[in-house]
């Protein structure tokens, strides 16, 4: 026990014995009075590093709020919300699936956009020049499993093109892809911009013209269900807002407008 908490504890007890004597003697916690409001926010893997930078910003605005951010998959998200996880605010890489929350959510808000890019070893030992190099099977493609939003963009774009991928793996997040090549398990793999950005120097990155017709729209919402409406609001307005923006398309993101 800290001396504050003696001390308090002292004022308690004395308090105590004045009330006999009739004496009104206030009494208040000094652990209570530090007390913050805990608040949950759930987020797209491919957010992790902006909204964490956002989080360090809204709590140096908000001292009295302590924010806990879990970042997975979008669609592991969705999923654990419905099945009864505790959450103020989530935010997800596409509009789909942060539809299948239906009215648990409030109405969602696009904060950012996304395209995708094809990450490779340094030096791009293959040689891929596009994402038809991709189709080719010596290549070691690894790409998000079709449920996750980045895996319905490699789709989109593989209708769009005519081209069929044939993967050695689908991941469940988009970092996920991105550790395979980065661990030299994969030859390439999908990601998007924003991943590759701030990547690690031991990839290269091509682009092809197909990934700008497939943008993935950003939504943020605040749960229903939430104890802490007004901080989540607080929270969704901050990454709407310039200085959420700004870290954002600092990172790669394309804004909102």
């Amino acid at each position: 026990m800290t001396a504050v908490s003696r001390w308090t504890r002292w004022v308690c007890v004395a308090a105590s014995a004045a009330l006999i004597t009739g004496v009104a003697v206030g009494c208040s916690s000094s652990d209570d009075a530090d007390a913050k409001t805990p608040l949950k926010v759930y987020a797209a893997a491919s957010l992790k590093k902006t909204f964490t930078e956002i989080e360090k910003a809204y709590e140096s605005q908000h001292p009295d709020v302590d924010v806990t951010i879990n970042f997975d998959g979008s669609s592991a998200l969705v999923n654990q919300i419905k099945q009864g996880a505790d959450a103020d605010v989530i935010a997800t890489a596409d509009e789909a699936t942060m539809s299948k929350l239906g009215d648990l959510v409030d109405p969602p808000k696009i904060f950012a956009r996304n395209t995708l890019v094809i990450v490779t070893a340094a030096g791009n030992p293959k040689n891929i020049t596009n994402f038809g190099s991709l189709a080719n099977p010596s290549i070691r493609t690894v790409v998000c499993a079709v449920e996750v939003p980045c895996g319905a963009a490699t789709a989109q774009v593989e209708r769009n093109t005519g081209i069929v991928i044939k993967p050695v793996s689908e991941e469940s997040s988009v970092t996920a892809v991105l550790t395979k090549v980065t661990s030299g398990e994969a030859d390439a793999g999908l990601v998007y911009v924003t991943d590759a950005k701030s990547g690690p120097d031991t990839i290269a990155v091509v682009g092809d013209r197909a990934f700008a017709k497939v943008v993935n729209n950003y939504p943020i919402a605040t749960l229903k269900t939430s104890k802490h409406q007004q901080q989540a609001q607080e929270f969704m307005d901050l990454v709407l807002a310039q200085t959420g923006q700004k870290i954002l398309t600092d990172a790669g993101f394309a804004t909102a407008g």
